[in-house]
């Protein structure tokens, strides 16, 4: 199996002048960010309790709010700390996993982290995209909202999503992809570079597959933002709070999601783009390649920053008006 361009494929050790620095400064934030997201998320649910203490009136969207948060979550206490473990034992990750079938096939716990890292990357744009798809027919189609988007729903919507990414995330594991230890040895993926289509099929998948959830996505974004144009001109000038009032929560959804899928393109559009490079240009560039991989997983450390900062009051406050 040929795997020119990839230096670090095979070394047992993690490259010189490395530090444990960063990745331990994300992993903090990533953690305190998604445990502070919940937290609010948890605050919500007991501010919308009915009265007489009936069960709290929590909507699909913040269910599937608080799924992102708890996938983000469980990311970042999956995958930080093989890295940072890599680091204290100064061992790349297939040599602390080893066992792989042949001397050029990395260890098992490489292969782990790469599947990790496929799902952690795919699992919270199906999300998304079912935060939009809520969000949308929320504000489109009110009435088919009203009698099937339940909070049930969205709850089954979490595991649903969860399995099939599961499931195609572990093509590799079946040979369709291979992985691949990066530099500096604290990093596996798919190989994004070389050999044939049995190797570069999944890359080329998964990168069309995130291309075709970001486009869903901004489609129902859009539609979304004309609804709620066509509704603030069809409302009096003048009218009061009260008549305003019933739209505002969908607005507030509407921004929130708006602002996770910029920083969440942002993010994943490098990924996209180097596995395109390398499947139909062969171009081996290793350092771009490990860069991609680390704007994907800076994903998952600002999405909940993202929502805490939208939730003060100032910054709504600024954004309604805008």
């Amino acid at each position: 199996m040929e795997t020119k361009g990839y230096q670090c494929r095979s070394s047992r050790y993690i490259e010189s002048g490395q530090s444990a620095v960063p990745s331990s400064v994300l992993f903090a934030a990533g953690l305190l960010g998604n445990v502070l997201a919940l937290l609010l998320l948890g605050q919500h649910r007991r501010r919308s309790r009915s009265p007489g203490g009936r069960p709290p009136r929590v909507s699909a969207f913040y269910v599937l709010v608080s799924g992102l948060a708890v996938t983000d979550l469980l990311g970042k206490c999956l995958i930080s700390p093989i890295v940072l473990a890599a680091y204290a034992y100064n061992r790349s990750l297939s040599e602390l996993g080893p066992g792989g079938r042949s001397e050029d096939e990395p260890g098992v716990l490489c292969q782990l982290f790469a599947f990790l890292m496929a799902f952690f990357g795919l699992a919270p744009t199906l999300l998304l995209l079912a935060m939009a798809l809520e969000c949308w027919l929320s504000l489109g189609h009110p009435y088919f909202y009203r009698r099937h988007i339940t909070r049930r729903l969205g709850v089954t919507l979490g595991p649903a999503a969860a399995g099939l990414c599961a499931l195609f995330c572990a093509l590799p594991l079946l040979g369709f992809g291979v992985p691949m230890q990066y530099c500096p040895g604290t990093w596996c993926f798919i190989r994004m570079a070389g050999g044939g289509p049995r190797e570069l099929v999944f890359p080329v998948l998964y990168a069309s597959l995130m291309g075709l959830l970001v486009l869903a996505i901004g489609a129902c974004n859009v539609s979304s933002m004309r609804h709620l144009y066509g509704m603030a001109r069809r409302q009096p000038r003048r009218g009061t709070p009260a008549a305003t009032a019933p739209r505002m929560e969908e607005l507030d959804h509407l921004i929130l999601l708006g602002l996770m899928t910029v920083l969440f393109t942002i993010c994943s559009l490098p990924l996209i783009i180097r596995a395109y490079l390398g499947a139909f240009a062969d171009d081996f560039n290793e350092n771009a390649d490990l860069g991609a991989l680390r704007f994907l997983s800076v994903n998952s450390i600002v999405d909940p920053w993202v929502f805490i900062i939208f939730r003060t009051s100032v910054f709504r406050t600024f954004v309604r008006r805008v």
